[in-house]
């Protein structure tokens, strides 16, 4: 049974690394002379156990942020004038004639909207 010292790292592990030791010189943590001496020791580590003194003097990497998905605004205005037609004391469905501008105005921009490229 392997110990985590003895478990080989990576292409990918070493590459998070240097990527880490990159970040760490545009940051002004390592000079150039520091980060290419670190960055030919993690091409050339063969074990986990050799990554890891790498960065270990180096802050943990800042948590990436997920973009927030936002409900699309048709929709939430289409809810909210719904909300207001039943609220209203007015007989006539008012709502429904923006609802349904809002829609085409909407469909006619998707049709005239250029398609977004596919990547691989």
């Amino acid at each position: 049974m392997s110990t985590p010292e003895t478990v080989r790292a990576s292409d990918r592990e070493r590459d998070h690394v240097v990527a880490r030791l990159r970040d760490a010189v545009g940051e002004g943590r390592l000079t150039l002379a520091e980060a290419d001496e670190r960055i030919t020791t993690a091409y050339a580590a063969v074990h986990r156990a050799d990554l890891a003194p790498l960065t270990h003097d180096l802050p943990a990497p800042a948590a990436t942020r997920q973009p927030t998905r936002r409900p699309p605004l048709p929709a939430v205005l289409g809810v909210l004038l719904l909300l207001a037609w039943i609220a209203s004391p007015l007989p006539f469905p008012w709502p429904v004639l923006l609802v349904a501008l809002l829609v085409a105005r909407h469909r006619r921009r998707a049709r005239h909207r250029p398609a977004r490229p596919v990547l691989p």
